[in-house]
């Protein structure tokens, strides 16, 4: 009895016991539920990476590889989960390809992270030798890079088709490549440090093959041009009025309607019509205005076939229908103002074209606006996607796109680096030589910092079916020799050097993923606790 009395005065309390444990188990949490999130798209990175076929809440299906498309249409409930999901999309804004990458780095770090914790390293001080490591990695990359001019148009084909190898299209990139880096160029603004997508515009049209794909250098419409007057489906030296009103006579409110039973009233009543539009036309006319683009509308018919019967003896082509997201890019393109109103209508809100004309390719109907001379308008491009169904259009959207964001990567750091996961064989090379330099817990990190990069080549090797510990061995061994562009060539299924073999990637692509990987990493680490409020 004596014996248990000093025992139970020693023996803590449950309360203090509990919270010992509690950080580390949110910390562990945390990690395994953002792990795996990026092991499940880790199978599709690279050329012969495997696309995710996405069921969507309301039954849509989506097929895609792309990384950030992928993550945002899964179904993720935890909130570290969610982070990866976020670095995902920031890379996707900031770089536009990598995204597949950005998750699997920040996955692999989270690993690291994970056996560093378990030797009892302090989370902090991981995350900042984390955020130190990505910097040098940072400077590692700009350093290993090959400048390049924006003159030099093999060299941004080749980073665009790099790109496009990892999708559906990659048979297509001969095609996609040349015209992703014309569209980019043609939109490029006047210091050629940036590019505003929004110049570009990609018009996904079902019918026909991928190789029907084209650029256009104007604007291109899909909807049809409105014939059934017999109005004119051709007019070189456009004038171009894009009205927001409708050509049709006033209709009373929702609730009321007029009852007219008098048959001179009747006639009257038509006369008015007819007279109230002839005005309206002789307007337009008057502004010289020889196509009108006429804006959708839900409240009464947009244009009435007396309108349209004028307006063809007017010889004045019409185009009813525009959406309304199209509205700004018109107006940006072509140089037209929107009009409210028909008092408003003066020649000063028009724009001009040299040609607009209705064109049949592949099995529909397109109107095309080329010509914009212009000199205060910006350029702007359109690209017609065309492709056998919906699933492979969106996806040929989005590598397009992607291509377009590589093109974009390289206006902004006109500097090339190779892929095929040799940068992060190169980095993971000098961190751990430098590792050794430093002094106490900071070089177990950088150690882990640089073991974990090399998740990148282990990956691409596992996809193409290759063993991944031959290939990456092989690999640092090549980097020792001082072959630093060695990696991971798929065509030859091992390792080769990858900049001859012209696969290559911007180096903003590399050094956005690993900055947003570890900030990734810096934030899941600092949580302890997870609250849930009221």
């Amino acid at each position: 009895m004596t014996t248990a009395v000093p025992r139970a005065s020693v023996a803590p309390s449950n309360a203090t016991f509990k919270d010992k444990e509690k950080p580390q188990e949110v910390r562990r949490a945390n990690i395994l539920a953002a792990r795996a999130v990026s092991d499940a798209i880790r199978t599709s990175l690279g050329p012969k990476g495997m696309d995710k076929m996405i069921r969507t809440k309301n039954g849509q299906i989506i097929i895609s590889n792309d990384g950030a498309t992928i993550l945002k249409h899964m179904a993720v409930l935890h909130p570290a989960a969610r982070m990866l999901v976020d670095v995902s999309a920031a890379q996707d804004v900031e770089a536009g390809d990598g995204t597949t990458t950005v998750a699997i780095l920040t996955g692999s770090l989270l690993g690291a992270a994970d056996r560093l914790l378990n030797k009892g390293i302090h989370p902090t001080l991981i995350a900042e030798s984390f955020q130190r490591a990505a910097i040098r990695s940072c400077e590692i990359l700009l350093d290993m890079s090959y400048k390049i001019k924006l003159e030099d148009r093999e060299q941004l084909i080749r980073a665009a088709s790099t790109s496009l190898s990892s999708k559906i299209v990659s048979q297509h990139s001969s095609l996609l490549s040349p015209l992703a880096v014309d569209s980019v160029l043609k939109v490029i603004n006047e210091e050629e440090n940036n590019v505003d997508l929004n110049d570009i515009r990609l018009i996904k049209k079902v019918g026909g093959t991928i190789d029907d794909t084209e650029l256009i250098n104007g604007v291109v419409l899909t909807q049809n041009v409105v014939k059934n007057a017999g109005g004119p489906t051709r007019i070189d030296k456009a004038k171009i009025g894009l009205i927001q009103f409708q050509l049709s006579p006033p209709k009373p409110d929702m609730e009321n309607n007029v009852v007219v039973n008098d048959y001179r009233q009747m006639d009257k009543i038509l006369k008015e019509e007819r007279a109230y539009l002839l005005n309206i036309c002789k307007k337009i006319k008057k502004a010289k205005c020889n196509v009108l683009l006429i804006q959708k509308s839900i409240l009464r018919d947009a244009v009435n076939d007396l309108a349209l019967h004028f307006l063809s003896k007017l010889n004045i082509l019409v185009i009813k229908d525009i959406e309304r997201d199209e509205i700004e890019f018109l107006a940006k393109s072509t140089g037209c103002k929107p009009i409210a109103d028909i008092d408003n209508f003066t020649e000063d809100r028009l724009g001009s074209a040299d040609l607009v004309e209705e064109v049949e390719s592949s099995g529909s109907k397109i109107v095309k606006i080329t010509g914009v001379t212009s000199k205060t308008i910006k350029p702007t491009v359109s690209v017609i996607v065309r492709g056998a169904n919906q699933l492979v259009l969106d996806e040929t959207e989005r590598s397009i796109h992607d291509a377009l964001c590589v093109i974009r990567c390289l206006v902004k750091e006109k500097a090339l680096i190779a892929g095929g996961g040799a940068p992060e064989v190169e980095i993971s090379r000098i961190l751990m030589k430098e590792s050794h330099k430093l002094t106490g817990v900071e070089q177990f990190v950088y150690q882990e910092f640089a073991q974990a990069l090399e998740v990148i080549p282990t990956t691409l090797a596992e996809n193409a079916g290759l063993n991944p510990i031959n290939v990456v061995t092989d690999l640092r061994n090549r980097h020792e020799n001082g072959e630093k562009n060695a990696g991971i060539s798929v065509r030859r299924s091992g390792a080769s050097n990858t900049y001859d073999e012209h696969v290559l990637q911007p180096v903003l692509v590399s050094t956005s993923a690993i900055t947003l990987a570890s900030e990734c990493v810096k934030s899941i680490l600092r949580i302890d606790d997870i609250q849930f409020s009221r």
